[in-house]
């Protein structure tokens, strides 16, 4: 008798599908450095509630609802393109495993078994802090994305959306000020208070990262706490019917010393840490780091299988 999808454990088969349809599975994991490829401003977002998914980034379904075990939902902001994991901001992980925020009780853990639907972008209205909650995007870096969108005259992010002279992601960079694109698309240009992309440094914006696996808050641009090589964590277990594709290992942490925070990339070097805990092997991934050797080679190896036992 052929074994069924679920029999092999092939829940987590949207980890190597090449897009989402509106709803399904994915096997979540933790992410702890935000980052935007389309520019999006996380000093005017809540960066604590962000999926870096590897579908393309729409100019509608920006808003996904992410629900585990029935029992806790949170709204994202999809707003990065990951190349290859279900990453979501570690806190919104935290809080759908134990209810309780990463700053305050943090846990360590790999990918977990959750539920997705896309929703209506204005679900996502809270997480963004700008007037009448538009879209704040990099009047230097996210004018591809943005024309795009225009475009589609009734998309919801050419409907909503607002630009700033800011030059990255985590707002480090650039003037505290909106701009204007003007006779688009016969100009592309977005006009400002001052000269567009000045790179001047901006410090009045801090944009913060909640690091894995101690939960500990830190300025995008300090330095990354050095984690105690002999330090534990608390793990995650997985209850009763549930569902992971995690294994027992212990917790290697690789953050540099220092977070340079850019909009598509993370260093990754220096000290380690460990714990007890069934974890990612390698930690957390920026979506800037690409995706996981062994996740890929483990999902293609399932999807084989798959196909094998469905054609007996």
């Amino acid at each position: 008798m052929p074994l069924t999808l679920r029999q092999l454990g092939l829940g987590f088969f949207a980890y190597i599908a090449p897009g989402l349809a509106d709803s399904g599975t994915v096997f979540a994991t933790p992410h702890d450095t935000y980052s935007s490829s389309i520019g999006v401003l996380g000093c005017y977002i809540d960066t604590d509630r962000v999926a870096y998914w590897p579908a393309s980034v729409s100019c509608n379904n920006i808003c996904v609802s992410l629900t585990y075990n029935k029992t806790r939902t949170v709204n994202l902001l999809r707003i990065d393109q990951s190349q290859g994991a279900y990453d979501i901001s570690y806190d919104a992980w935290n809080y759908l495993l134990t209810g309780d925020s990463a700053a305050k009780s943090p846990i360590s853990g790999g990918p977990v078994e959750m539920e997705y639907e896309d929703v209506d972008a204005s679900e996502c209205a809270d997480l963004i802090h700008t007037e009448d909650s538009r879209l704040p995007l990099s009047a230097s870096n996210s004018i591809n994305f943005l024309a795009s969108c225009l475009e589609q005259e009734d998309s919801y992010v050419a409907q909503n959306y607002v630009l700033y002279n800011l030059l990255d992601a985590t707002c480090q960079w650039g003037y505290d000020e909106t701009c204007e694109l003007v006779d688009f698309p016969a100009q592309n240009q977005p006009q400002c208070s001052h000269s567009l992309g000045t790179p001047i440094p901006c410090t009045s914006l801090p944009v913060y990262n909640l690091m894995y696996p101690t939960g500990e808050k830190v300025r995008v641009g300090d330095p990354v706490p050095v984690v105690n090589a002999n330090a534990t964590f608390n793990s995650y277990t997985v209850p009763t019917g549930g569902s992971s594709i995690n294994t027992e290992s212990s917790y290697t942490s690789s953050h540099s010393s220092s977070n340079s925070g850019s909009s598509g990339s993370s260093s990754n070097s220096g000290s380690s840490s460990s714990s007890s805990s069934s974890s990612i092997p390698d930690g957390p991934q920026s979506a800037g780091w690409g995706p996981r050797p062994a996740w890929g080679i483990l999902a293609a190896s399932f999807a084989a299988t798959a196909a094998v036992a469905v054609l007996q």
